[in-house]
């Protein structure tokens, strides 16, 4: 695909194929491109991958790294952030630009240290959660924050006016 994505979201080693997939759907509905950077915890074809991505796969710009450093290679350092716990500041802080990136770590260890080192310190966001609470799933913290940082974009790409017969909603 040949477009200006609305956000980047990376997913550092993902373990489990269905948040993938959900976050595959997740950047096809609000035109963002997905980087998924290896090693991944699953095949690309792997079934649980496809079921929850339905046909959203075709619709979504999804790049394959070997590494993080090769994906750190392709873009500015300046608009990335990562979803740490604990972030330094609430997701909901930065003003987000159009094509900013958002970072997530695997589901079992979250961001490595020499990830999160490359991060300003301004850019490292958190989702608030109650005490004691140790994570959300990956697929609904990259919601949060995708809509987040889509809202601030004035939701730029997005149909006018909702359908008023939908044939369906999820």
């Amino acid at each position: 695909m040949d477009f200006l994505p609305i956000a980047n979201v990376v997913l550092i080693a993902p373990e489990i194929p269905h948040n993938t997939g959900n976050i595959i759907r997740l950047c096809a509905n609000v035109g963002a491109r997905l980087h998924l950077v290896e090693p991944l915890g699953f095949q690309l074809q792997n079934a649980g991958l496809r079921r929850a991505s339905l046909d959203y796969s075709d619709l979504t710009d999804i790049q394959v790294h070997d590494s993080a450093d090769d994906f750190f290679q392709t873009i500015s350092i300046d608009s990335v952030y990562g979803a740490t716990i604990p972030g330094t500041v609430l997701y909901t802080t930065p003003q987000y630009q159009h094509g900013d990136t958002i970072i997530f770590g695997s589901e079992s260890v979250g961001l490595s240290c020499s990830v999160v080192d490359k991060l300003k310190v301004e850019n490292r966001v958190q989702i608030p959660m109650m005490p004691a609470n140790r994570s959300l799933n990956i697929s609904n913290a990259a919601a949060i924050i995708v809509y987040e940082m889509w809202r601030q974009i004035s939701f730029s790409g997005a149909s006018s006016f909702p359908s008023e017969n939908p044939s369906y909603f999820s």
